[in-house]
């Protein structure tokens, strides 16, 4: 079933990955719509998965010389969704008009396939390490969840978990206090001051030391953190992306950037970031309410969680209605 918010269907919503949509159609469920995915020499294009003539899934076809075949009676629709040929019509006899695919916008961006169902083109969230010839970037996920987006999103946003959730790894038990620190609303959007965090190997050194993460919030389904190691200018960057499938389930997709040497293969880095976020799904997909409240009266908040309430009035300001309550 259709999901009707409007802020997240007339927003940029990444949907799948770039490099998973070659020869033959892709489908993807976005807000609880199909749709199909496919690539020919003009670039990608995204339709509703439906064939108007039977209601047969168009990704279930081809792609034939530029354009997209339906598998049940060989329709076919130009890039613009025009439908160019019926094999069953007589010689001669002209095509219905109303014999279309529904088209969406499509965008082409950061490693992913980025759909808006609305229809109109809003700005793209910014991702400057994607141009930058210094930085490494490494496309991660998909990864299921079975939680809705904003409590993914909070999840990442949650800079207290990292020494319990991540024990080892991202923190140690032994520092789990985090500093006060300001959360930044101007031109340049809305990003926390960096904060202190205590990991026991942030950089492969074997050397245990505080690190510096900032974090900001782009879209309703995007967010990042910047983590900066202060004695050798090391920077690491994640953009967390989230798909809302449908009501109640989601697929969280990454761009993590380097702009040092990792010492690592591209599959390494991946297998680690999938290791992570195992930790953090089970929390994840048991919180309660499944819905983030956006009334901040309903939940007890600290002032390391600056950044989650930030993104909770963000939420609330924009109106989303998907996840929240």
């Amino acid at each position: 079933m259709p999901v009707q918010d409007p802020v997240l269907r007339n927003d940029w919503i990444a949907a799948c990955r770039a490099a998973d949509v070659q020869e033959r159609p892709v489908q993807v469920t976005v807000l609880g719509e199909r749709v199909v995915v496919y690539r020919n020499a003009e670039g990608v294009h995204t339709f509703k998965d439906l064939c108007i003539h039977r209601g047969a899934a168009l990704s279930l076809g081809c792609v034939r010389d530029g354009n997209l075949v339906c598998p049940y009676h060989a329709w076919e629709y130009d890039s613009s969704g025009a439908c160019v040929k019926i094999p069953q019509l007589p010689p001669g006899q002209p095509i219905p008009g109303k014999a279309r695919a529904l088209p969406y916008a499509c965008e082409e961006r950061y490693g992913f396939i980025w759909i808006n169902l609305g229809n109109n083109r809003p700005d793209a969230i910014p991702l400057p390490e994607f141009a930058d010839a210094s930085f490494r970037n490494v496309i991660w996920g998909p990864q299921q969840v079975e939680a809705k987006p904003p409590r993914i999103i909070e999840n990442f946003l949650d800079v207290g978990h990292l020494a319990f959730v991540h024990e080892g790894y991202l923190g140690v038990s032994t520092h789990p206090e985090i500093g006060d620190y300001r959360v930044l609303k101007d031109g340049n959007g809305i990003r926390s001051e960096e904060i202190s965090i205590f990991q026991p190997d942030p950089d492969g050194s074997g050397q245990a030391k505080h690190v510096y993460y900032t974090y900001e919030i782009l879209s309703p389904l995007s967010v990042k953190f910047t983590k900066r190691d202060r004695e050798t200018e090391n920077l690491m960057s994640i953009l967390l992306t989230v798909l809302p499938v449908d009501a109640a389930s989601s697929i969280a997709f990454g761009v993590m950037s380097f702009n040092y040497e990792t010492g690592m293969a591209d599959e390494e880095i991946v297998r680690f970031q999938d290791m992570i976020f195992a930790q953090d799904k089970p929390i994840v997909e048991n919180q309660k309410p499944e819905d983030l409240p956006l009334d901040l009266q309903v939940e007890l908040s600290l002032r390391c969680d600056r950044v989650s309430i930030a993104y909770r009035q963000f939420l609330a300001e924009r109106g989303v209605t998907l996840g929240t309550a």
